[in-house]
Protein backbone atom coordinates (compact mmCIF):
# COMPACT_ATOMS: atom_id res chain seq x y z
CA UNK A 1 0.00 0.00 0.00
CA UNK A 2 1.42 3.35 -1.03
CA UNK A 3 0.44 6.84 -0.03
CA UNK A 4 1.16 8.29 -3.46
CA UNK A 5 -0.82 11.08 -5.05
CA UNK A 6 -4.29 10.33 -6.39
CA UNK A 7 -4.71 9.27 -9.99
CA UNK A 8 -7.01 12.26 -10.49
CA UNK A 9 -3.95 14.49 -10.22
CA UNK A 10 -2.94 13.42 -13.72
CA UNK A 11 -4.03 15.96 -16.36
CA UNK A 12 -6.94 14.74 -18.40
CA UNK A 13 -8.05 12.04 -15.98
CA UNK A 14 -11.87 11.95 -15.82
CA UNK A 15 -13.28 12.45 -12.36
CA UNK A 16 -16.70 11.56 -10.98
CA UNK A 17 -16.09 13.12 -7.57
CA UNK A 18 -15.09 16.69 -6.66
CA UNK A 19 -11.33 17.24 -6.70
CA UNK A 20 -8.89 19.67 -5.06
CA UNK A 21 -8.15 22.86 -6.94
CA UNK A 22 -4.78 21.63 -8.20
CA UNK A 23 -6.31 18.61 -9.89
CA UNK A 24 -9.16 20.63 -11.38
CA UNK A 25 -6.59 22.88 -13.02
CA UNK A 26 -4.60 19.94 -14.36
CA UNK A 27 -1.67 20.36 -11.97
CA UNK A 28 -0.28 17.29 -10.18
CA UNK A 29 -0.87 17.13 -6.46
CA UNK A 30 2.19 17.14 -4.22
CA UNK A 31 3.11 13.88 -2.51
CA UNK A 32 2.03 13.50 1.11
CA UNK A 33 2.52 10.92 3.82
CA UNK A 34 -1.18 10.60 4.61
CA UNK A 35 -4.51 11.06 2.87
CA UNK A 36 -7.78 10.95 4.81
CA UNK A 37 -9.69 8.92 2.24
CA UNK A 38 -13.46 8.85 2.50
CA UNK A 39 -15.30 5.85 1.02
CA UNK A 40 -17.95 6.80 -1.54
CA UNK A 41 -20.24 3.78 -1.60
CA UNK A 42 -23.59 3.01 -3.23
CA UNK A 43 -26.82 3.33 -1.29
CA UNK A 44 -28.46 5.90 0.91
CA UNK A 45 -29.48 8.46 -1.67
CA UNK A 46 -29.17 7.43 -5.29
CA UNK A 47 -26.41 7.36 -7.87
CA UNK A 48 -23.05 9.07 -7.74
CA UNK A 49 -24.37 12.01 -9.75
CA UNK A 50 -26.26 12.94 -6.60
CA UNK A 51 -23.24 12.50 -4.35
CA UNK A 52 -24.05 15.47 -2.15
CA UNK A 53 -27.25 13.75 -1.03
CA UNK A 54 -25.70 10.38 -0.31
CA UNK A 55 -25.14 8.92 3.13
CA UNK A 56 -21.41 8.58 2.56
CA UNK A 57 -21.14 12.38 2.23
CA UNK A 58 -22.58 13.11 5.70
CA UNK A 59 -20.51 15.84 7.41
CA UNK A 60 -18.46 16.20 4.21
CA UNK A 61 -16.11 18.00 3.79
CA UNK A 62 -15.93 20.02 7.02
CA UNK A 63 -15.48 17.02 9.32
CA UNK A 64 -12.55 15.66 7.31
CA UNK A 65 -10.77 19.01 7.03
CA UNK A 66 -11.16 19.95 10.68
CA UNK A 67 -9.88 16.58 11.83
CA UNK A 68 -6.88 16.85 9.50
CA UNK A 69 -5.90 20.25 10.90
CA UNK A 70 -5.73 18.85 14.43
CA UNK A 71 -4.27 15.45 13.48
CA UNK A 72 -1.40 16.97 11.53
CA UNK A 73 -0.50 19.18 14.47
CA UNK A 74 -0.63 16.29 16.92
CA UNK A 75 1.21 13.66 14.89
CA UNK A 76 3.67 15.72 12.85
CA UNK A 77 2.75 13.71 9.75
CA UNK A 78 2.70 15.42 6.38
CA UNK A 79 -1.00 15.25 5.54
CA UNK A 80 -2.98 16.14 2.45
CA UNK A 81 -5.18 18.82 3.93
CA UNK A 82 -8.13 18.60 1.56
CA UNK A 83 -11.12 16.25 1.56
CA UNK A 84 -10.33 13.11 -0.41
CA UNK A 85 -13.36 10.99 -1.39
CA UNK A 86 -12.86 7.88 -3.49
CA UNK A 87 -15.27 5.38 -4.95
CA UNK A 88 -14.70 1.81 -3.83
CA UNK A 89 -14.08 0.76 -7.42
CA UNK A 90 -11.40 3.40 -7.98
CA UNK A 91 -8.49 1.48 -9.48
CA UNK A 92 -6.04 3.51 -7.40
CA UNK A 93 -7.74 2.99 -4.04
CA UNK A 94 -4.97 0.62 -2.94
CA UNK A 95 -2.56 3.56 -2.83
CA UNK A 96 -4.26 4.80 0.33
CA UNK A 97 -4.05 2.62 3.48
CA UNK A 98 -6.77 4.51 5.39
CA UNK A 99 -10.45 4.48 4.40
CA UNK A 100 -13.32 6.10 6.32
CA UNK A 101 -16.98 5.09 5.88
CA UNK A 102 -19.93 6.44 7.84
CA UNK A 103 -23.74 6.20 7.87
CA UNK A 104 -23.36 2.61 6.68
CA UNK A 105 -26.90 1.81 7.79
CA UNK A 106 -27.87 3.01 4.31
CA UNK A 107 -25.12 1.16 2.45
CA UNK A 108 -26.02 -1.03 -0.53
CA UNK A 109 -22.84 -2.07 -2.31
CA UNK A 110 -22.83 -3.41 -5.84
CA UNK A 111 -21.02 -6.73 -6.45
CA UNK A 112 -18.20 -4.75 -8.03
CA UNK A 113 -17.86 -2.53 -4.96
CA UNK A 114 -17.88 -5.49 -2.58
CA UNK A 115 -15.17 -7.23 -4.59
CA UNK A 116 -13.06 -4.08 -4.73
CA UNK A 117 -13.39 -3.48 -0.99
CA UNK A 118 -12.45 -7.09 -0.26
CA UNK A 119 -9.33 -6.75 -2.40
CA UNK A 120 -8.44 -3.49 -0.68
CA UNK A 121 -8.72 -4.96 2.81
CA UNK A 122 -6.92 -8.22 2.09
CA UNK A 123 -4.07 -6.33 0.46
CA UNK A 124 -3.43 -4.32 3.61
CA UNK A 125 -6.06 -1.59 3.67
CA UNK A 126 -7.72 -0.39 6.87
CA UNK A 127 -11.40 0.58 7.02
CA UNK A 128 -12.81 2.82 9.77
CA UNK A 129 -16.61 2.61 10.15
CA UNK A 130 -18.48 5.32 12.04
CA UNK A 131 -21.83 6.98 12.75
CA UNK A 132 -24.52 4.33 12.50
CA UNK A 133 -27.01 3.49 15.19
CA UNK A 134 -29.25 0.74 16.48
CA UNK A 135 -30.09 -2.81 15.53
CA UNK A 136 -31.75 -2.00 12.20
CA UNK A 137 -28.68 -0.23 10.81
CA UNK A 138 -26.41 -2.88 12.31
CA UNK A 139 -28.27 -5.61 10.45
CA UNK A 140 -27.83 -3.74 7.16
CA UNK A 141 -24.14 -3.18 7.74
CA UNK A 142 -23.56 -6.80 8.79
CA UNK A 143 -25.33 -7.97 5.63
CA UNK A 144 -23.12 -5.72 3.51
CA UNK A 145 -19.92 -6.95 5.15
CA UNK A 146 -20.99 -10.52 4.46
CA UNK A 147 -20.63 -9.62 0.79
CA UNK A 148 -17.07 -8.48 1.40
CA UNK A 149 -15.54 -10.79 4.02
CA UNK A 150 -17.96 -13.67 4.60
CA UNK A 151 -15.34 -15.93 6.17
CA UNK A 152 -14.17 -13.39 8.76
CA UNK A 153 -16.29 -12.82 11.90
CA UNK A 154 -17.06 -9.47 13.48
CA UNK A 155 -15.78 -9.50 17.07
CA UNK A 156 -15.48 -7.14 20.02
CA UNK A 157 -12.10 -5.42 20.35
CA UNK A 158 -10.79 -5.46 23.92
CA UNK A 159 -9.42 -2.24 25.37
CA UNK A 160 -6.04 -4.00 25.71
CA UNK A 161 -5.67 -4.12 21.92
CA UNK A 162 -2.95 -1.89 20.48
CA UNK A 163 -5.45 0.14 18.43
CA UNK A 164 -6.36 1.86 21.69
CA UNK A 165 -2.71 2.56 22.55
CA UNK A 166 -0.82 3.40 19.33
CA UNK A 167 -0.58 7.12 20.18
CA UNK A 168 -3.07 7.83 22.95
CA UNK A 169 -4.11 5.45 25.70
CA UNK A 170 -7.87 4.95 25.51
CA UNK A 171 -9.25 3.19 28.59
CA UNK A 172 -12.97 3.76 28.06
CA UNK A 173 -15.41 3.59 25.14
CA UNK A 174 -17.41 6.81 25.13
CA UNK A 175 -20.67 7.31 23.28
CA UNK A 176 -20.19 10.42 21.14
CA UNK A 177 -23.49 12.17 20.34
CA UNK A 178 -24.43 14.08 17.22
CA UNK A 179 -24.08 17.83 17.41
CA UNK A 180 -27.68 18.58 18.41
CA UNK A 181 -27.77 15.99 21.18
CA UNK A 182 -24.33 17.04 22.34
CA UNK A 183 -25.26 20.70 22.54
CA UNK A 184 -28.54 19.91 24.25
CA UNK A 185 -26.94 17.62 26.81
CA UNK A 186 -30.09 15.58 27.29
CA UNK A 187 -29.09 12.30 25.66
CA UNK A 188 -26.22 10.77 23.70
CA UNK A 189 -27.92 7.87 21.86
CA UNK A 190 -30.01 7.63 18.70
CA UNK A 191 -32.83 5.13 18.11
CA UNK A 192 -32.13 1.96 20.15
CA UNK A 193 -28.36 2.45 20.10
CA UNK A 194 -28.05 2.94 23.83
CA UNK A 195 -24.60 1.42 24.30
CA UNK A 196 -21.49 2.21 22.22
CA UNK A 197 -19.32 -0.58 20.85
CA UNK A 198 -15.99 -0.84 19.08
CA UNK A 199 -15.89 -4.03 17.05
CA UNK A 200 -13.53 -5.30 14.39
CA UNK A 201 -12.65 -7.78 11.69
CA UNK A 202 -9.20 -9.40 11.80
CA UNK A 203 -7.30 -11.36 9.16
CA UNK A 204 -5.64 -14.73 9.79
CA UNK A 205 -2.48 -13.09 11.09
CA UNK A 206 -4.30 -10.94 13.61
CA UNK A 207 -4.13 -7.67 11.67
CA UNK A 208 -7.17 -5.50 12.23
CA UNK A 209 -8.71 -4.84 8.81
CA UNK A 210 -11.93 -3.09 9.87
CA UNK A 211 -12.70 -1.11 13.01
CA UNK A 212 -16.40 -0.53 13.62
CA UNK A 213 -17.59 2.33 15.82
CA UNK A 214 -21.26 1.52 16.42
CA UNK A 215 -23.76 3.68 18.31
CA UNK A 216 -21.44 6.69 18.27
CA UNK A 217 -20.62 9.63 15.99
CA UNK A 218 -16.93 10.49 15.89
CA UNK A 219 -17.40 12.50 12.71
CA UNK A 220 -19.73 15.03 14.32
CA UNK A 221 -17.25 15.53 17.14
CA UNK A 222 -14.53 16.29 14.59
CA UNK A 223 -16.81 18.60 12.66
CA UNK A 224 -17.97 20.60 15.68
CA UNK A 225 -14.83 20.53 17.81
CA UNK A 226 -14.58 24.31 17.66
CA UNK A 227 -18.19 24.84 18.81
CA UNK A 228 -18.17 26.18 22.39
CA UNK A 229 -21.54 24.49 23.03
CA UNK A 230 -20.36 21.03 21.97
CA UNK A 231 -18.78 19.28 25.00
CA UNK A 232 -14.99 19.13 24.87
CA UNK A 233 -14.86 15.59 26.27
CA UNK A 234 -16.51 14.19 23.14
CA UNK A 235 -14.32 16.00 20.62
CA UNK A 236 -11.19 15.13 22.62
CA UNK A 237 -12.07 11.43 22.67
CA UNK A 238 -13.00 11.40 18.97
CA UNK A 239 -9.77 13.09 17.93
CA UNK A 240 -7.67 10.74 20.05
CA UNK A 241 -9.43 7.73 18.55
CA UNK A 242 -8.95 9.09 15.03
CA UNK A 243 -5.25 9.70 15.57
CA UNK A 244 -4.84 6.15 16.87
CA UNK A 245 -6.58 4.85 13.76
CA UNK A 246 -4.21 6.74 11.50
CA UNK A 247 -1.08 5.49 13.26
CA UNK A 248 -2.37 1.92 13.21
CA UNK A 249 -3.25 2.10 9.51
CA UNK A 250 0.17 3.45 8.58
CA UNK A 251 2.12 1.00 10.71
CA UNK A 252 0.27 -2.21 9.78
Amino acid sequence: MLAGHPADATPGTPARLPLPEEAQQGRPLPMHEFYFTRAAYSGGGGGFRRWRRQSWATDYPKSDRQFLIVAERLTGLDMFMEAHPRELTDEHLNRFPFLYALEVGGMSMTPEEATALRDYLLRGGFLVVDDFWGTYEWDIFEYEMQKVLPEYPIVDIPLEHEIFHTFYDIDEIIQVPNVNNGRGGWRTHERDGYEPFVKGIFDEEGRLMVIINWNTDLGDAWEWAEDPYYPLKYSTYAIQMGVNFIIYAMSH
